[in-house]
């Protein structure tokens, strides 16, 4: 089953916003993507923390009973995603914030399968895109509406083996996949991408962080690049709906499955996402 099965606008069923809503316009909002595991939404303080940092930074309300919206609509569902997108509001043909802003709330869920093991266990194959990712420090690390970017680079390829794209920045640093965080290891050491400038901090992505210092392993921030990240030891991927996925294929690059990308795995499963189970 794949679709959506229910729609929360502002707390009311509904499948509908106004014309003049700025996310329409103006992808003037927010976005979060929350995994829903045998009825409960997995993580949810951390997705509301980011968005209410988010919120924060671009000046609209923080809707102050979405979390309560999301436990309800997630009730029931044995697998699925929900999804939340906070816009600014309706507003005038015009760049400007009016004035006072009532922002739109919309919560849906999405019914759907667990993914194949395959990945898990065998790696997956991955390429890079030809289209980069804007450097804009004032939106980095957040999920704005705007995803045009990921959309081309997405559109690069049909090929279904190929299962991700890595995107990098306007200077050649690698930064993330399409829907991903990145994660290596050179020589030993864990290290994912500065985001400083540009990404998504993703949820997975902190919580794998958290998971490697409870282990000692200390996580380190750093720019990498194409050359250099084939070079690395071991490579991997995270989102909140997948939590690992090894890469085991860099375009013509062939990478191992180490010990580090194994145990972190494993330090997942015990945080509940069941998805890396091997």
């Amino acid at each position: 089953m794949n679709e959506i099965s229910k729609w929360l606008i502002n707390g009311v069923p509904g499948e509908s916003v106004s014309i003049r809503d700025r996310g329409f316009t103006y992808g003037d909002g927010l976005f979060e993507t929350i995994a829903v595991r045998n009825g409960k939404p997995r993580f949810i303080d951390y997705h509301m923390e980011r968005l209410l940092e988010s919120c924060q930074r671009l000046g609209i309300p923080y809707p102050t009973g979405v979390a309560d919206e999301v436990c309800r609509i997630a009730d029931g569902c044995a697998f699925g995603t929900v999804k939340i997108i906070l816009t600014r509001g309706v507003g005038m043909r015009t760049y400007s914030p009016p004035e006072q802003t009532i922002p739109t709330r919309i919560v849906g869920l999405i019914a759907t399968q667990p993914p194949s093991r395959v990945a898990y266990e065998s790696g997956i194959t991955v390429r890079f895109c030809r289209t980069h990712t804007s450097t804009n420090s004032t939106l980095a690390g957040i999920k704005t509406l705007g995803r045009l970017e990921q959309v081309i680079a997405r559109s690069e390829w049909q090929d279904t083996h190929i299962r991700e794209g890595l995107m990098c920045s306007d200077d050649g640093r690698v930064i993330s996949g399409t829907m991903t965080n990145l994660f290596f290891v050179d020589d030993g050491t864990l290290c994912t991408p500065d985001l400083a400038r540009c990404g998504i901090n993703g949820v997975m992505r902190r919580v794998v962080m958290e998971q490697a210092r409870l282990c000692g392993l200390d996580c380190d921030e750093v720019d990498i690049y194409p050359k250099e990240l084939r070079g690395m030891e071991e490579v991997f991927l995270t989102n909140s709906l997948i939590g690992i996925w090894p890469i085991s294929q860099l375009e013509e690059t062939g990478l191992e499955i180490g010990s580090i990308t194994r145990g972190l795995m494993a330090e997942l499963v015990n945080v509940g996402v069941a998805e890396c189970t091997l």
